[in-house]
């Protein structure tokens, strides 16, 4: 071996010996020394504190990691000078440990090669003042910052946490961070450029995240674990957390992080991904107040979310929240119903409006290209927002294309039931959300339905081949293009509401419609579920606290004015016929009014008002009508002779000049009850004749066996009769034939109780013809008269008799 290596080994040799003395005299004096040295030590710390530093032990060892110096101190406290006053230590640590670089500190820098803290607390806080425990350290002047910067540097090289409590309690700004730290590594670099690179590793309870305590803390009680990556850019005051994966609870997320911590309380920049996560776990990681509202709704499959959250430590209010979610082919479950196949792009904000702050009532909700199918049908809408959570107000415009029998389903059975037919369906509306359902939703746009086969239910109306277009406007609603059929008959019609929304929401039974109604042939048979008495809503649902659309629609039809306007070419009922009609009805929740009807009939005309109201199990009606120049037979044939059974239509010839007015009670099947009936007929018959009524020839074969009562003609008749039930009073009134004359007075009756005065001179009228009007008037009743009384005969016929009280 070469002599100068023998030296240079010897030399170092020496060195070394040197410094295991040097280190064995130094802790044998720091062993010795302990308490000296621990109480100049923590009396030094304590001149730069605004309070107290005390340590309850100090273990040195010299040898651990040597070059290293290692310093175990336990039972380590820092109290402010305010901690009697808010009981809040910031330090409380059983077992701190610092190992430090011998070498390092020899070259001008403190290098800190491991911190351990075991078994410890630290607790900031801040109270309602702003005032914080923090303040136990003490300012530097400038000059002595200028200083630090010339002396030696501390650089931590790697430090451990275990089973460490967390505390940051701000009374001020309302937020409470609570960390249980199980364990946590880590590492640091010190790169050229300034600053400090760490990796660390954690595994962390989180007790409380609260932004703001009021509305509660999000991660609540879920445990952190997973590794970080932490740069700080000293000239930037800037520390970048880069994104890693991190696990929260059960669920696999990626965070990155920014906290600017220049002077004050540090903003911070927080962005959370979850690649795959069930909608219920993802409510149950947010803040109390949050999760409420989204437990109301579920997605059935994970979707993809991230989360901006961007704030500040100090007093400032919430934090600003930004999240963003994937929903695709999924069913979302609402208090409303399911929407299967449910996809959408959402984003939530709490800072909708900028500068408004960072709360409910500035929060919004946005789904974009939102689609699914709501009870079997399909709709989209290509942006849905939900804006102010205090008072949520939800805008969209709504679309959708489907067969309309799916509408079974959502309107229920008890109003209207569809069959075949087709929907197109544009709305843009606006609603309150009570309770997370749409509240009122004022709407524009339009309704169109094609070929539809409708089922009216309360009135057990059908219709087939059914159109209608709904167009709703701001205030009012245009409906176009309706086409009816029910049976064989065919109706068009158009109309509008005017502020039809507003009333329907809150005064149903001021909405007036009004239509315009044409029809080329109008079968009223096939329309007598109008008589009926409106089925009424289950008593189940009208136990239920929460009506439902169907229920509300019904009470719409139920309380709503209708005002028509009605031209027909042709009307029929029964045996009835009539042409060119034109009517003004008025349906109302107490019934129908009628107005200006006039028609064409049986060579005449017909007019007439009335009203027709709804009262127990019967229709009450109210008549006036007018009868012009109708030809009696085709009239009493088409109103199958009004009851009569010894007169009918094959007993008539003549033209019928009328007028009436009666009241009385329809029955659901379109008949009149005969009972009820009361009102005035007056009327003249022109031209008329009376032809083969038996209770006349039958009597003339004995009384005028000579003359032809077959055919006895009338140049004109007119009468006057009062209507009661059953019985027709006939005041008096004369007949003028050509084969006799009669005066006539009595009642008729439909039933029981005929009793009518007859009295017929046997003079022939023939003989008088030549005679002048009032000459022939005189001798009208002069020579023989019989006076005859008609009463109730067996089978409803009339049977005659002499009248023995006559005067």
């Amino acid at each position: 071996m070469p002599r100068w290596i023998k030296i240079t080994l010897r030399v170092f040799a020496v060195f070394i010996v040197l410094i295991v003395l040097v280190f064995t005299v130094l802790g044998l004096y720091v062993n010795s020394h302990k308490k000296q040295l621990l109480a100049s030590i923590t009396k030094k710390l304590n001149e730069n504190l605004n309070g107290s530093l005390t340590v309850g032990d100090m273990d040195p060892s010299f040898f651990s990691g040597f070059p290293g110096v290692s310093l175990a101190l336990k039972d380590v406290v820092i109290k402010d000078e305010q901690w009697t006053v808010h009981h809040h230590k910031l330090l409380e640590a059983k077992s701190f440990k610092v190992a430090v670089n011998v070498i390092a500190l020899l070259k001008g820098t403190i290098e800190i090669k491991k911190i351990d803290i075991n078994h410890a607390a630290v607790y900031l806080y801040t109270d309602s003042s702003g005032y914080t425990n923090t303040a136990v350290f003490k300012k530097k002047e400038e000059e002595k910052r200028a200083a630090d910067k010339r002396s030696a540097s501390a650089e931590f090289r790697r430090f451990s946490l275990n089973q460490v409590s967390f505390v940051l309690d701000n009374q001020k700004g309302g937020k409470l961070f609570q960390f249980e730290v199980d364990k946590l590594d880590g590492k640091m670099d010190y790169p050229l450029l300034g600053g400090w690179h760490a990796d660390l590793n954690l595994k962390v309870l989180v007790k409380s995240l609260a932004f703001n305590t009021k509305k509660g803390s999000f991660v609540k009680n879920q445990l952190l674990d997973g590794p970080f990556s932490i740069d700080y850019d000293q000239s930037k005051e800037l520390i970048t957390v880069a994104e890693n994966p991190l696990k929260i609870g059960s669920e696999n997320f990626r965070i990155g992080a920014k906290f600017l911590i220049g002077n004050g309380p540090a903003d911070f920049t927080i962005n959370i991904k979850a690649p795959e996560i069930l909608w219920s776990h993802a409510a149950a990681l947010l803040s109390p107040n949050i999760t409420a509202k989204l437990n109301m709704f579920n997605l059935e499959a994970p979707i993809k979310v991230s989360c901006d959250l961007i704030g500040n430590m100090g007093a400032g209010g919430d934090p600003s929240i930004d999240v963003k979610a994937i929903v695709r082919k999924n069913l979302l479950t609402t208090p409303g119903g399911k929407i299967q196949d449910c996809n959408f792009d959402g984003f939530y904000t709490n800072g909708y409006v900028k500068g408004r702050g960072f709360d409910d009532a500035n929060s919004a909700v946005k789904l974009y290209q939102f689609s699914g199918d709501y009870n079997s049908i399909p709709f989209s809408i290509d942006t849905a927002a939900i804006v102010n959570l205090e008072r949520p107000i939800a805008t969209g415009v709504f679309k959708s294309k489907f067969e309309i029998s799916k509408l079974n389903q959502l309107i229920g059975p008890e109003l209207l039931k569809f069959g075949k037919g087709n929907a197109d369906v544009k709305l843009n509306y606006k609603a309150d959300i009570v309770n997370f359902q749409l509240t009122k939703p004022y709407v524009q746009g339009f309704i169109n339905i094609q070929n539809a086969d409708v089922d009216y239910v309360p009135r057990k109306l059908n219709f087939k081949n059914t159109a209608i277009s709904l167009d709703f406007t701001e205030k009012d609603l245009f409906i176009k293009n309706i086409r009816l059929q029910s049976g064989k008959s065919i109706v068009y019609m158009e109309g509008a509401i005017q502020n039809f929304l507003n009333l329907y929401y809150n005064a149903p039974e001021k909405i007036m419609l009004n239509w315009r109604i044409r029809s080329p042939q109008l079968y009223l048979g096939e329309f007598i579920g109008f008589l009926n008495g409106r089925k009424p809503v289950s008593s189940q649902k009208t136990k239920q606290s929460k009506t439902t659309f169907s229920e509300d629609l019904n009470t719409v039809f139920d309380k709503s004015n209708v005002n028509m306007h009605i031209a027909v070419d042709k009307v029929y009922y029964k045996k009835f016929l009539a042409t060119e009609a034109k009517a003004d009805l008025l349906l109302s929740q107490l019934g129908m009014t009628i107005k200006n009807v006039s028609v064409k009939h049986a060579g005449g005309a017909l007019m007439m008002n009335g009203s027709l109201f709804q009262k127990g199990s019967g229709n009450h009606f109210s008549l006036n009508a007018t009868v012009d120049n109708v030809d009696i037979r085709n009239f009493f044939y088409s109103f199958d002779d009004f009851g009569l059974k010894s007169l009918t239509s094959k007993n008539l010839k003549g033209f019928l000049f009328s007028k009436a007015k009666i009241t009385g009670v329809i029955t659901e099947r379109g008949d009149v009850l005969k009972n009820s009936i009361d009102g005035n007929i007056v009327f003249d018959l022109k031209r008329g004749a009376l032809l083969d009524f038996d209770p006349i020839t039958s009597v003339g074969k004995f009384a005028f066996p000579l003359r032809d009562l077959n055919n006895i003609t009338f140049s004109n008749l007119n009468g006057n009769f009062d209507l009661n039930g059953e019985k027709i009073k006939i005041n008096p009134m004369q007949i003028s034939s050509s084969v006799l004359n009669m005066n006539v007075a009595g009642v008729y009756s439909l039933g029981k109780g005929t009793n009518i005065a007859l009295d017929v001179p046997l003079r022939n009228p023939k003989k008088d013809a030549s005679l002048a009007s009032e000459e022939r008037k005189e001798k009208r009743m002069k020579g023989i008269v019989l006076h005859i009384l008609a009463t109730d005969g067996e089978n409803g016929k009339i049977k005659f008799k002499w009248n023995k009280n006559h005067d």
